[in-house]
């Protein structure tokens, strides 16, 4: 049965290409949407950037039709426009929620057979609909349930003389089928002292192979549980191009990534340099509000960076004659940015860390990845239990979009931390609270 789907601003910021996604039903769009998109469009942000998206898109649909009685969607559906001219004349300057809500009343009315569903990432909008006898409900095209992210690691069950062969060579072709590439396991043979082993499946996905682990840990920081040995070893491997890191606060995860970064950039000598972004919630968000030059204004919003930062130089010692974070910044070795500029750059032969992923949104996280040139290492942290971006959630978010959608990958390899190990204290907050 066909329906109604009347779309919010926010769906077409969070994905200007959602038009399409909603199969061989009619899309309509409110005139006060693409009211609220023109505030956006000069912005140099991502929200800048869908909202010329979504007009582009509009302009190129219309092709000598008029969008206000319908033009064909390639899917089989129809999208329209709806204007009142008379009250677009006149001025008439109505809140936007408001608007969604009247437009939605009056196409029912219109068309009392047809389901009419308002599609928005505003959850007070669709508590107030539903309370005006209006259905609504979230973009779902892009929603990736965490419980069906595919496992981290796994443990498995070999003979004596499988788990001696591994102990010796480091090497155990796969005893079972099921495992991904570089997907992590535990090895426990019974019968044998000390009877279990860690490893990855390698990047062919055809036999287990021993960790990686300097020798002296990472920058001072050594492994504390199976879940750091795992991140250690994807940190170092130069052939994982992409990991990610996900757990909850206290668990290491920036703390063994900008390890890895300093380990990997001026010890190894593997990068040129290391960036570190941070995304600014509400991502995007003029800064302009905060004091002083860019640097003052992003203070505030790096501390948790140029706090592990300089706890790092002081387990693992200076680089390069510098012994903080601001050293480091101005002589150019460590680069921190908000996601805001990282649109149309090409960073190559760097090590970048994207921390708190979990608030941006898949076409956010395409964006960064997208980004990434030759011999670049990205890892990206997050908590999808932690999120401050009020139009993503757990499941909406672009980090878990993208460890569903890398799952078995030559290039990528993902680790979940579980133990928190910042303090007895923060891990029971973390579990508790």
């Amino acid at each position: 049965m066909r329906k109604n789907y009347i779309l919010d601003a926010n769906i077409l910021i969070h994905d200007p290409y959602s038009i399409h996604h909603f199969a061989d039903n009619t899309v309509i769009i409110p005139v006060g949407v693409l009211t609220e998109l023109d505030r956006f469009k000069k912005e140099p942000t991502d929200r800048g950037f869908s909202a010329r998206a979504v007009v582009r898109l509009l302009d190129g649909l219309r092709n000598g039709q008029s969008l206000a009685t319908g033009v064909p969607l390639e899917n089989g559906g129809r999208l329209r426009v709806y204007c009142e001219a008379e009250r677009v004349l006149t001025g008439s300057d109505v809140p936007a929620d408001i608007e969604l809500l009247r437009v939605a009343q009056i196409v029912k009315r219109s068309e009392p057979d047809v389901p009419v569903i308002i599609v928005t990432k505003d959850i007070n909008l669709r508590i107030r609909a539903d309370a005006a006898g209006l259905r609504a409900e979230d973009y779902e095209s892009d929603h990736v349930q965490l419980t069906d992210v595919a496992a981290a690691d796994r443990e498995l069950n070999v003979t004596p003389e499988q788990w001696e062969e591994f102990r010796q060579t480091g090497r155990l072709g796969l005893p079972t089928t099921g495992l991904r590439a570089n997907q992590y396991v535990l090895l426990r043979a019974d019968g044998v002292e000390r009877s279990t082993v860690l490893g990855r499946v390698d990047v062919e996905g055809r036999q287990i192979v021993a960790l990686r682990e300097p020798a002296n840990g990472l920058w001072g920081v050594r492994p504390r549980n199976k879940e750091q040995y795992y991140a250690i070893d994807a940190l170092l491997d130069e052939r994982l191009h992409l990991v990610s890191l996900m757990g909850k606060a206290g668990t290491g995860k920036t703390l063994l990534a900008l390890a890895a970064a300093l380990h990997q950039t001026f010890k190894h000598k593997a990068y040129r340099g290391i960036l570190v972004c941070r995304p600014i919630v509400p991502v995007g968000r003029d800064l302009g509000y905060l004091p002083g030059d860019i640097g003052s204004k992003l203070a505030p919003w790096m501390k948790p960076i140029t706090d592990t930062v300089e706890f790092l130089l002081d387990t693992g010692g200076s680089v390069k004659g510098h012994a903080d974070c601001a050293g480091l910044v101005r002589g150019g070795l460590i680069e921190i940015q908000p996601l805001t500029y990282i649109r149309g750059r090409n960073i190559a032969k760097r090590f970048v860390v994207i921390d708190e992923a979990q608030n941006l949104t898949p076409l956010e996280i395409k964006t960064v990845i997208t980004r990434m040139g030759q011999a670049a290492k990205i890892v990206l942290t997050g908590d999808p239990w932690q999120i401050d971006n009020p139009y993503v959630d757990r499941n909406s978010n672009g980090f878990t979009y993208l460890i569903n959608r890398f799952s078995g990958q030559e290039l990528a390899a993902h680790v979940e931390l579980r133990k928190g190990e910042r303090s007895s204290l923060a891990e029971l907050a973390a579990n508790l609270l």
